[in-house]
């Protein structure tokens, strides 16, 4: 059994050539084929998950710096409306005010007409009481156009209070 016999030897050493050149053949280069696919698979998985980071990471970055700017303009857009409402309550309030002005100049406009309509209704009524004490005092019948013009023209000589 531990003897050594050179056509055993021979015979092994031919049969595990043939056999290392059969297995390189058919086995060794499918499977380092298959072996350098799965590297090459796990490789592009491997980049493809870093581009996948990066893009993550830029989309991350956009949305930040998109928040951002929402919510600056969010805060331009309030610091507008603020602006925007004082100016009206101060255009309303000048409106009321001038709306106010205006209907009390207009009551005063009223007011006046109607003291003036009052003196000219009380110079009538004085001329005609005139007229009539003047012709009792006198005992005849006057002219009565003829004494409203000298009443009249009396009336306007007096001080307009």
């Amino acid at each position: 059994m531990f003897d050594i016999n050179p056509g055993l030897m021979v015979w092994t050493v031919v049969t595990f050539v043939v056999l290392v050149l059969v297995l390189s053949k058919f086995a060794w280069k499918p499977l380092l084929k298959s072996l350098k696919d799965r590297e090459d698979t796990i490789r592009q998985a491997l980049d493809s998950a870093e581009k996948a980071r990066a893009e993550s990471a830029q989309l991350l970055k956009r949305n930040e710096e998109n928040l951002a700017k929402a919510e600056e303009e969010y805060r331009k857009i309030l610091r507008e409306g603020k602006a925007l409402a004082e100016k009206l309550k101060e255009e309303i309030v000048a409106k009321a005010h001038q709306q106010a002005q205006r209907e009390l100049q207009q009551a005063k406009e009223e007011i006046h007409r109607d003291i003036d309509a009052a003196k000219q209704q009380l110079r009538g009524e004085v001329a005609d009481l005139a007229i009539q004490a003047a012709g009792k005092i006198l005992d005849e019948t006057m002219d009565t156009q003829k004494h409203k013009k000298i009443v009249d023209k009396f009336l306007s000589q007096l001080p307009s209070n």
